[in-house]
Formats: structure tokens, C-alpha cells, sequence
């Protein structure tokens, strides 16, 4: 039984819940990334470089025959995955440098003031001791 409850407890934990929503998101943030490349920023440049389409270069190092599909290396949908990757790192980079900002935000602020209850009792005790 204790397996499962330290099974439990883990699972029922905040950071496997931000995980699961973190890798959720991460994968539509992908799928938008990968029209933003295919979509948005790989025709333009194919255009600038005489209406080249990136996706449809090709490598054939096999003729298709009959039903057998041509074997190809497809380094132009390798080159749109590239970019792919490198706007996706940079946007993950972005997220943790502002994080990192926040942080050092955060341990820079002076600690507030104690409660006043608290230095009520710190003279209190102060004037015990003194007896």
C-alpha cells in the first residue's frame, strides 16, 4: 500500500498536473509553428529565391516503380522542420529569459515588513528578558 499512496501523492501533485498542461499546449504550439513556417514564412522566402518551394525539393535516390513509391530524401521538408525547431527554441528561450527576470525581480525586493503583531511580541519579549 505504501507504493500507492507515494504513487498517488506524486501524481496528484501540482507539477505533474503543469506538466501534463505544459506538454498539451506544447504540442498545439507546434502544430501552429509548423503552418507559421510552412504557411507564413517559407512562401515568401521561396518567392525571394524565384518561387522555389522548400517542401518539394528532393533528393531521388530510387524511381518510383508501379505501386513502389519513389524513395526520396526530402532535405526541402527537413529544411522547413529546421526552421521549425529554431522558432520554436527561440520562443522557448524568450519564456525562460523573462522568467529568469522575474525571478531575480522577485529576490531583489527587500522582504516586507513583519507583521505588527509580531514585533508587539519581539518587544514583549524583549521587556521579559530585561527582568
Amino acid at each position: 500500500m505504501g507504493i500507492l499512496k507515494e504513487f498517488q501523492d506524486f501524481a496528484v501533485k501540482g507539477n505533474v498536473l503543469d506538466m501534463a498542461v505544459g506538454i498539451i499546449i506544447g504540442g498545439a504550439f507546434g502544430t501552429i509553428v509548423k503552418s507559421l513556417v510552412d504557411d507564413v514564412i517559407m512562401p515568401p522566402i521561396g518567392l525571394l529565391l524565384g518561387g522555389v518551394d522548400f517542401s518539394n525539393f528532393a533528393l531521388t535516390l530510387k524511381a518510383a516503380e508501379g505501386e513502389a513509391p519513389a524513395v526520396a530524401i526530402k532535405y526541402g521538408a527537413f529544411l522547413n522542420n529546421i526552421i521549425s525547431f529554431l522558432v520554436v527554441a527561440w520562443a522557448v528561450f524568450m519564456l525562460v529569459k523573462a522568467m529568469n527576470n522575474f525571478k531575480k525581480k522577485q529576490e531583489a525586493a527587500p522582504p516586507p515588513p513583519p507583521p505588527k503583531s509580531e514585533v508587539l511580541l519581539g518587544e514583549i519579549r524583549d521587556l521579559l528578558a530585561k527582568r
